[in-house]
């Protein structure tokens, strides 16, 4: 399963990739993308591990940048 979530408040291209890199060592994920300038994020997933692994998401991105809101 693909889906893509929209960001608030990302404040830089080094947080998104650092996000990204974190994103991708979750067991689960497929692929990831993080977008600075679209202030988006394109996640896949096993379709039965989606909501977990997206637990583990926005927990990772919380820990890189507190601000950034997950939109779902």
């Amino acid at each position: 399963m693909k889906k893509v979530f929209k960001l608030e408040d990302l404040d830089c291209a080094n947080c998104a990739a650092k996000m990204e890199r974190n994103i991708l060592k979750i067991q689960g994920v497929i692929s990831a993308n993080v977008s600075f300038m679209n202030q988006k994020m394109t996640i896949e997933a096993e379709d039965d591990q989606f909501d977990a692994v997206m637990e583990e998401v926005v927990r990772v991105c919380k820990k890189v940048e507190p601000d950034c809101i997950i939109k779902r």
